[in-house]
C-alpha cells in the first residue's frame, strides 16, 4: 500500500477509448488517482459526475483526474457517454493495479464477505510522490474535498 511520501507505483492502463495511460508519463502534473467499485452504480456515478463537474477547477491547478475500476474499456465508454463524464476512466481488468495500490480488499455486505475495490483516492504530486492516500472514502462531496487538498499542496 503506497503511503504519503512514497513513490506512486507506476502502471500502464487503457482508457475508455483504449488509449494507454502510463502514470510516469504524467510527471509535471498533479494526479488524482481514484479507485471505485463499478461503473454506473449509484455511488460511483455520483463520484464520477462530481469529479467531472470540477474538471476545469482541477485543470487550473495543473491536475488530472483518473478513475480506475476493474470494468473493461467498453463499460467505461458507455458509462462516460451516458453521464457526459469529463474525467479519464482507466480499465484494470486483471486487478494488478488495484493490488499494487492496496485497494483490492475483502469487504462484507449483508453478512457476506467477498473481494472488491475499496473506494480510495491517491493524490500524487508533480514528482510522482504520493501526498495523500485515502481509503474507504465516501462518494458524495469527495471531489470537492480532494480539490481542497490539492490547493494546500
Amino acid at each position: 500500500m503506497p503511503q504519503p511520501g512514497s513513490p506512486a507505483p507506476d502502471f500502464t492502463l487503457p482508457d475508455a477509448d483504449m488509449e494507454l495511460y502510463k502514470l510516469s508519463k504524467l510527471k509535471g502534473k498533479t494526479v488524482v488517482l481514484y479507485f471505485y467499485p463499478k461503473d454506473d452504480t449509484p455511488g460511483c456515478t455520483v463520484q464520477a459526475i462530481e469529479f467531472s463537474d470540477l474538471d476545469e477547477e482541477y485543470a487550473k491547478l495543473g491536475a488530472i483526474v483518473l478513475g480506475v475500476s476493474r470494468d473493461d474499456c467498453i463499460s467505461h465508454a458507455a458509462f462516460r457517454d451516458k453521464h457526459g463524464l469529463a474525467i479519464v476512466l482507466l480499465s484494470d481488468v486483471d486487478g494488478k493495479v488495484c493490488e499494487k495500490y492496496g485497494v483490492w480488499q475483502e469487504k462484507e455486505k449483508d453478512g457476506i464477505k467477498k473481494m472488491g475495490i475499496v473506494r480510495s483516492t491517491f493524490i500524487i504530486d508533480k514528482e510522482g510522490i504520493v501526498r495523500h492516500a485515502l481509503y474507504g472514502v465516501s462518494a458524495k462531496g469527495h471531489a470537492t474535498d480532494i480539490l481542497n487538498l490539492i490547493k494546500e499542496l
